[in-house]
């Protein structure tokens, strides 16, 4: 009466929703963590420099320069259910241009397993700091914020944001030196 696809076919089906619901249940059981921990972020050496910006057009822009330190421990966010993580730090300030200016610097993947004590001085920023017009120069109030991306085995990808901020302020003057 019934044939073997018949048989097969529903097997495949009960077992597909047999590990449909226990993916479901192991990403209920961490979907309520707090993934957030503090960083100590702190800004060394910052110099903006007035330099034009071959990428898109030849307009004179501001280039900011800075290093950092980034002292955090990571290892509470791994569980069961977390593969790895990707952490970058953000420097956010307004100008009068823009309500809000957001320029990633530095990024990090940090896989399970891996030594998720981060303990850097001194660290050059890994992307260019440039600003759409001439805003750093002067700038007051310029805030380093680390954050990260939970890449899970199941369930949502959630972008938590550190404890803790630091702000700086760019120098009235450009630099001419080399960096």
């Amino acid at each position: 009466m019934h044939t073997v696809l018949t048989r097969g076919n529903s097997i495949l089906a009960y077992s597909l929703s047999v590990l449909a619901c226990l993916t479901f249940c192991c990403f209920l059981s961490t979907v309520f963590l707090d993934y957030r921990t503090t960083a100590v972020i702190n800004a060394n050496k910052v110099i903006v420099k007035n330099v034009p910006d071959y990428s898109s057009s030849r307009e004179i822009r501001d280039l900011g320069h800075l290093t950092f330190d980034l002292h955090t421990d990571l290892t509470n966010l791994f569980n069961w259910n977390v593969k790895q993580l990707f952490l970058y730090l953000t420097a956010e300030y307004k100008t009068p241009e823009n309500e809000l200016n957001q320029v990633v610097l530095w990024d990090k993947i940090i896989l399970r397993g891996e030594n998720a004590v981060l303990d850097f001085s001194n660290m050059h920023t890994k992307y260019y700091f440039w600003d759409d017009g001439n805003g750093l120069k002067g700038h007051q109030n310029v805030t380093l914020s680390l954050s990260w991306n939970i890449i899970p085995n199941a369930g949502l990808l959630p972008s938590i944001f550190a404890i803790g901020q630091h702000s700086f302020k760019f120098p009235q003057t450009y630099t001419m030196s080399p960096v």
